[in-house]
């Protein structure tokens, strides 16, 4: 094991899925810094063109809602070695105030579209007998709150929509896992952070008592994409500042 070289990405072509902002910009940064050929991909393309002049990369429009166009842009790319899908939506309301069509766009982007493009680019990786897949979930798959009742149901689909990919990939080389943020500083998360009190609860609520930044996320996508993770498959990687590991935050008298 050349243990220098545990982490670098040299030779290998990576998509990412809603590299034009947040976690995917930073995900697409770090697989670059890493050796990568870094192939960014979002439906906002100048967005998408900025992060890949960041990057040395290119840039491709994608409309994951478009089943048809992401499996035109895995049979167009050919050979990907690391995938990396980020892009979710979430509607904030109880499960009383929800609407069919709130819960169709939240399933459609966050299950249905992290479906297709598992099955696209993984049967290409299936066929060469290697690759990486990396989704996002969120800590919302394993705890939840008032409001986030459907988004934590489509998180939770797709940890074992995953995890089903990686029993069926594995055998053909093809390692498929999870990163699960906490509360991390994005265009998702604008309306919490616009609200003060909203905000200092949530940073109170992790072990490290602040909210992540998008860069924080992506050392965990290097690593699961690299040698360094050979042997992790079918995994859910916490990157929450404790949050799931912390019961609420009363400190109990000694």
């Amino acid at each position: 094991m050349d243990y220098e070289r545990l982490f670098r990405l040299d030779g290998r072509r990576a998509f990412v899925i809603g590299a034009g902002s947040g976690i995917g910009r930073e995900s697409a940064l770090a697989l670059a810094a890493h050796g990568a050929e870094v192939v960014c991909a979002d439906r906002d393309l100048p967005s998408a063109e900025e992060t890949a002049g960041l990057c040395g990369g290119t840039a491709v429009p994608l409309d994951v809602l478009d089943g048809p166009a992401v499996r035109a842009a895995a049979a167009q790319l050919g050979a990907v070695d690391v995938l990396v899908f980020t892009a979710a939506t979430n509607v904030r309301k109880r499960l009383l105030d929800y609407s069919a069509e709130e819960f169709e766009r939240v399933v459609d982007l966050n299950l249905r579209a992290s479906f297709e493009v598992v099955r696209a680019f993984g049967a290409g990786m299936v066929e060469r007998r290697g690759g990486s897949i990396v989704g996002f979930a969120s800590i919302r798959a394993s705890v939840t709150e008032p409001g986030q009742g459907v988004y934590s149901a489509t998180k939770a689909g797709l940890v074992q929509l995953l995890r089903t990919a990686a029993a069926e990939f594995g055998p053909y080389g093809v390692r498929v896992n999870a990163v699960a943020p906490g509360v991390v500083e994005t265009p998702l998360t604008r309306q919490i952070k616009d609200n003060p009190s909203w905000y200092d609860a949530y940073a109170a609520k992790s072990a490290l008592g602040r909210w992540a930044q998008a860069p924080e996320m992506a050392g965990a996508v290097v690593y699961l994409a690299s040698d360094a993770a050979s042997f992790v498959t079918g995994s859910v990687l916490y990157v929450d500042g404790g949050w799931t590991a912390v019961d609420g935050r009363f400190d109990p008298p000694n």
